[in-house]
């Protein structure tokens, strides 16, 4: 059995490259087919005779068990292309190991992994134009969303509620993960693009609630999401307003300003009769 770095040396001499996915973003689209430049023959070497020469070079010297260090002097190493490769691309000419005690250069050490940032909302579309996000794994209910309505209506938005569906963050777990939050922003900004598939074409931020770990990767600050570059606005959890009637009295003004930014987005809508 050969190890990973070997495997994709003979596969590279073979000239085939390999390729992994990371992970599959829902409604992300399809990678298109790309026509790629084939090299000029006179630099390419024949690829028999490449996989043939890493052939003999590992018959002929087999790889003597090395002992381990110890736990505390261990060191986490990035790969390192190996020298008949690295011969048989021009990098290096093959030479001899050389004699005497000359110690390898350091190497740097690879970046450690860090663990993956956790949350889950639920997310709809209203009219393909604001984003309704609540913060959440669990959907919501029956009173929630007559709640939401009555709340749209209030302000003065009389479009019926679409459906939520929900995204949960990381989308598999045991990946490796470099920068959490970069990485989780990205997959947030590619769920989003993707929908506009089913015609979401996002203008504002609608969230009703707040989570820490969400709210760290939407950044809402001043009214404005910088990830997605959209206005937003935030109000308490429907769950908070159900149980009182203050809260909803105090949500009133801004809900009244939202109407007026929904009525200013609707008369700008161009007519495509």
């Amino acid at each position: 059995m050969i190890s990973e770095p070997q495997r994709l040396q003979y596969l590279e001499a073979m000239g085939l490259t390999g390729w992994a996915a990371r992970y599959v973003l829902p409604n992300a689209r399809p990678t298109p087919a790309c026509a790629w430049e084939l090299p000029e023959a006179a630099a390419e070497a024949d690829h028999g005779e490449r996989l043939h020469a890493l052939l003999d070079e590992a018959r002929e010297q087999p790889a003597a068990p090395r002992p381990e260090a110890p736990a505390q002097e261990r060191a986490v190493r990035a790969p390192r292309p190996g020298k008949a490769r690295a011969a048989l691309l021009g990098d290096i000419p093959p030479s001899p190991e050389p004699d005497g005690g000359a110690e390898e250069a350091a190497e740097p050490a690879a970046r450690p992994a860090g663990e993956a940032l956790h949350f889950a909302f639920q997310v709809a579309c209203l009219e393909g134009r604001w984003l309704l996000v609540l913060p959440g794994e669990q959907a919501p209910g029956r009173t929630q969303l007559m709640l939401l309505a009555n709340l749209l209506r209030a302000a003065g938005i009389e479009s019926p509620l679409p459906v939520f569906q929900d995204f949960r963050w990381p989308l598999q777990e045991g990946l490796p993960v470099y920068e959490p939050l970069e990485e989780a922003r990205e997959g947030l900004k590619a769920f989003i693009a993707g929908a506009s598939r089913r015609g979401w074409a996002p203008q504002r931020l609608l969230m009703f609630g707040q989570d820490d770990t969400l709210g760290r990767v939407l950044s809402l600050e001043a009214g404005h999401c910088p990830v997605f570059d959209l206005p937003a606005w935030q109000a308490p959890a429907l769950a908070e307003l159900a149980a009182g009637a203050a809260a909803k009295r105090a949500l009133l003004p801004p809900l009244l300003e939202l109407g007026e930014a929904w009525r200013d987005a609707t008369e700008n809508v161009p007519d495509e009769r």
